[in-house]
């Protein structure tokens, strides 16, 4: 009998016409973006529930972890690892908001890239995961229609490689001070109070996160409470930390006017400072010193509100073109984000940048004296080699 069932609805999900699934999908979540993008939030969150509900939303939701997503054959407390396609079309079913009940994580522990440290894991089990696909397929257009626009990280559309570029339009004409800075802890300390209060979701929806954050987690057969944090290893987790951060960018910007008077009398445009942020790693950007010390002040109250604070160890003010003296210690020109090394090289005429001139107002292009670069960072190219002891040929990468 068990094979006979099998049989019999394995070509029902081989045979669903994906591509119009993804279409009526993705019509639905636009609506949602337009709505927000509109000011119409009340409309916004009736498509919401509407795409809740959506049997199309459900099957790709199901696809995504038990096919399409990389750790697809991870298992969380309840051991299972891989569902047949019978057992995908019955989970499709069980997608209900109403009545479910969130299981406790499953702690995996994974080494970091290049350290002998290790980084726990929060696994939540499959039916638990298309889950969270589902409500993040309905929170994410709602959020994208408002999240901040040099925000890069873990959005659609948007990637590491987007945030290098905007840093590189930021320093190509000019050269600049930089906050390098990274939030301690981000995803393990959000306050779930703060959290759930800014989410701005139905009601059954909030629910439902909340017991996400609070599910607990279970570590050799030892259950532990999750207090704070996101649980990493969820999918909608990275989503949960970019709402929790949301308005830091704005907030910070908005201390400063955009223009500035000179000694001279005249206005100097773009005076506010740039902060670039990819998840819980961002750079802030400005050609005075001074504005990059309030910037940090300013953040690190920012991030006292959710629980959060800036990690000193992996916090740096430098140079992009020269090197500088930041409370009595000469720190090099350049810095690393992302796996890149960003600097400024002074070079001849031949070699420089140019600023740009518009010929119809009478402005000529004139030469800066230094040229960006962006390439590998060291610490990168010794992970990427598998060196954590690297030997005399490599120390000049690791020195």
């Amino acid at each position: 009998m068990s094979n006979a069932s099998i049989t019999k609805t394995t070509p029902e999900w081989n045979t669903i016409n994906w591509a119009k699934v993804q279409r009526k999908v993705f019509k639905l979540q636009k609506r949602i973006f337009q709505a927000v993008r509109s000011g119409n939030k009340v409309k916004a969150k009736k498509l919401q529930k509407l795409l809740l509900k959506s049997h199309y939303a459900k099957l790709l939701a199901t696809r995504k972890v038990t096919q399409d997503n990389q750790g697809k054959k991870t298992a969380g407390v309840d051991g299972k690892k891989a569902l047949r396609p019978n057992q995908r079309l019955k989970l499709v079913d069980e997608l209900r908001l109403e009545g479910y009940k969130a299981k406790a994580l499953r702690r995996v522990w994974i080494p970091k890239p290049g350290r002998d440290e290790k980084r726990g894991l929060g696994i939540p089990t499959i039916k638990d995961r298309a889950m969270q696909a589902l409500v993040k397929s309905a929170l994410e257009p709602y959020w994208e229609a408002q999240f901040e626009g040099t925000s890069y990280g873990f959005r659609p559309g948007r990637s590491a490689h987007d945030a290098i570029g905007r840093i590189y339009t930021v320093i190509i004409r000019k050269a600049k001070y930089v906050l390098d800075a990274d939030i301690a802890k981000c995803f393990d300390k959000i306050n779930h109070d703060y959290l759930l209060s800014k989410v701005d979701c139905p009601q059954v929806v909030k629910r439902t996160i909340k017991q996400w954050l609070e599910c607990g987690v279970m570590d050799n057969g030892i259950f532990e409470e999750t207090e704070t944090g996101t649980p990493q290893g969820g999918v909608i987790s990275p989503l949960l930390a970019n709402i929790a951060l949301h308005g830091m960018i704005n907030d910070v910007e908005n201390h400063f006017p955009n223009t500035k008077r000179r000694e001279d009398g005249s206005q100097k445009q773009g005076y506010k400072p740039k902060i670039i942020r990819y998840a819980d790693d961002f750079v802030v950007l400005h050609e005075d010193y001074e504005v990059i010390l309030q910037c940090k002040n300013l953040i690190a109250q920012w991030l006292r509100k959710i629980g959060l604070e800036i990690k000193s160890s992996k916090t740096r003010i430098c140079h992009t073109l020269k090197d500088v003296e930041i409370d009595g210690r000469m720190e090099k020109a350049g810095f690393d984000f992302l796996g890149f090394n960003i600097r400024s090289y002074p070079v001849g005429k031949y070699h420089s940048g140019k600023t740009g001139g518009n010929p119809n107002k009478g402005q000529k292009s004139r030469l800066i004296g230094f040229k960006t670069l962006i390439k590998p960072s060291k610490k990168k190219i010794l992970v990427q080699l598998g060196e954590s002891n690297p030997p005399d040929f490599y120390r000049k990468f690791r020195d």
